[in-house]
């Protein structure tokens, strides 16, 4: 971890006599940007349909590769002279019969909300979750497994062991036991899916010798920071925000730093940039703030109620964000992805943070109707791209906060390497994760293998590779929120290795 405060500062240095000032210009790396728009929504949204549908596109896509993966592990597998047979239908198992069998998986939880039970209360709007997390630990969480026939309850210590959550796709195999419930012996999911090479979109940028030509280093690095939280309330950590600019542009740092800085060639910024709430203070921030009217006023909490609130709006976030931008765009590109806290629908997948927001930085976004991202690059929640040739997939995470309060562990890693082996970016989703009722499609589901995966707004930094059957490699990154942290993560985009760096007042 290198630390901003570790930096030497040329502002105590004697001034050089030579006349070095050509040799300290440094020119900022290019980018190599292909934008994806696996995400987006159309403009005239129908809320009519059935959100069923989802689990039906999202069984139709990923049960043939889990049963593919099922076959080819237990076609061998005798047990008591019997070799495991495969049931088409969840219905189909026999007590006493060694089967296995695929589906989505659910998850039956007292503490999880329950929209049919909202309705039955003439609730027409669900009330907002309030519990941190759905398992109890009580012995009162089931597991089922169900297809288009019917549900089955699966047993077995086997699925303590394993992370899975409503919505995923697995193949189980095992016997039904006296009590009608499904024993559970082992457990297949999808994997990996196929991974595209590397600049597969961006065919024309492959540099040569495999780097950088412009680049003294070799290599450029992608900036990846999330929970700025810009708020017109709190300015408990505002000078961290300036060195944070100052650290991206190069400002006050000696000229081997400056080089090095040039080398990010793209921002991406992963949620919650805009915070009209009063909030928690950061861990080691003092928890009072000034103001011209209140003193040393301790800060009160306020309840968010269905995402946007105009009678508490505050423009004042939203202008200083714009002005962080106003001064980075000239010098880097910036890609903004939303979050719980940002002026964006709150189902997912959040659709782009309206241009109109930034009426200093909308000028560096694309043309209205064009497929190529500007500059400034406002993309939806989740996203996936092509950046500096290597596919990548990023969220604000929902997704992962979601999972977390389904399972008995405090493996975010972990989790996201789950995520990728389902081939599902969002699982919970529409049960317990609001989403657009999809019909068509199920854009969740993964169709190719990033190389890159990062969850944005996370409690601390994490990373990891994952590797699949094929040769799969992914680079896992828990982006931490900097409110809380004050960390922004580099990647180096020839090794994909990652630094993190904390930015200390």
């Amino acid at each position: 971890m290198v630390k901003l405060e570790e930096i030497d500062s040329l502002f105590l240095q004697k001034p050089s006599k030579d006349d070095t000032s050509s040799e300290l210009l440094v020119e900022r790396s290019s980018s190599s940007y292909h934008p994806l728009h696996t995400f987006a929504l159309p403009k005239e949204r129908p809320y009519k349909q059935q959100f069923a549908d989802i689990y039906f596109l999202r069984l139709t896509k990923i049960k043939p590769h889990v049963e593919a993966i099922a076959e080819r592990s237990w076609a061998d597998i005798e047990i008591g002279g019997g070799s495991a047979r495969k049931v088409e239908r969840v219905l189909d198992v026999r007590q006493g019969e060694l089967c296995w069998v695929a589906g989505t998986v659910y998850m039956d939880m007292p503490a999880k909300p329950n929209i049919l039970e909202d309705v039955s209360r003439d609730q027409w709007v669900s009330a907002p979750t309030t519990v941190d997390r759905y398992y109890t630990g009580s012995g009162t969480d089931s597991v089922m497994l169900e297809d288009d026939s019917g549900r089955i309850r699966l047993t077995g210590p086997v699925l303590e062991d394993t992370f899975i959550v409503t919505g995923c796709i697995i193949a189980v195999m095992g016997t039904e036991n006296v009590n009608g419930d499904f024993e559970v012996i082992d457990i297949k999911f999808a994997d990996l899916p196929p991974q595209p090479q590397r600049f597969a979109l961006t065919k024309e940028d492959v540099p040569m010798g495999g780097t950088d030509s412009n680049s003294k280093t070799g290599g450029k690095k992608i900036a990846i920071v999330s929970g700025l939280e810009f708020s017109g309330h709190d300015t408990s950590y505002a000078m961290e925000l300036h060195l944070l600019l100052e650290f991206l542009l190069g400002e006050s740092l000696d000229p081997a730093t400056q080089e090095s800085i040039a080398q990010i060639s793209r921002l991406v910024i992963a949620g919650n940039s805009i915070n009209n709430e009063l909030r928690e203070p950061a861990a080691g921030v003092d928890e009072t703030y000034t103001n011209s009217t209140n003193r040393h006023k301790k800060k009160t909490l306020a309840h968010k109620k269905y995402g946007y609130d105009s009678a508490s709006y505050n423009p004042l976030p939203a202008q200083l964000f714009d002005e962080f931008l106003s001064e980075l765009l000239p010098t880097m590109p910036v890609t903004i992805l939303p979050g719980t806290t940002d002026p964006a629908n709150a189902s997912y997948p959040q659709q782009p943070i309206h241009p109109a927001m930034f009426p200093r930085s909308r000028v560096y976004t694309a043309m209205p109707g064009t497929k190529t991202g500007g500059w400034l690059d406002n993309v939806t929640n989740p996203w996936e791209g092509e950046v500096e040739g290597w596919r990548v997939l990023g969220t604000g995470g929902q997704n992962l906060d979601d999972i977390m309060k389904y399972v008995d562990s405090e493996d975010r890693l972990g989790v996201m390497e789950a995520m990728c082996r389902w081939r599902c970016s969002a699982p919970t989703a529409p049960d317990t994760l609001w989403a657009y009722p999809f019909q068509e499609d199920e854009p969740f589901v993964m169709k190719e293998c990033p190389h890159l995966y990062f969850v944005g707004c996370q409690p601390e930094f994490g990373t990891e590779t994952i590797t699949g059957p094929d040769g799969q490699a992914v680079r896992l990154i828990a982006v931490p929120s900097f409110v809380h942290t004050r960390e922004v993560v580099l990647v180096d985009t020839e090794t994909l290795d990652v630094t993190k760096v904390k930015i200390v007042a």
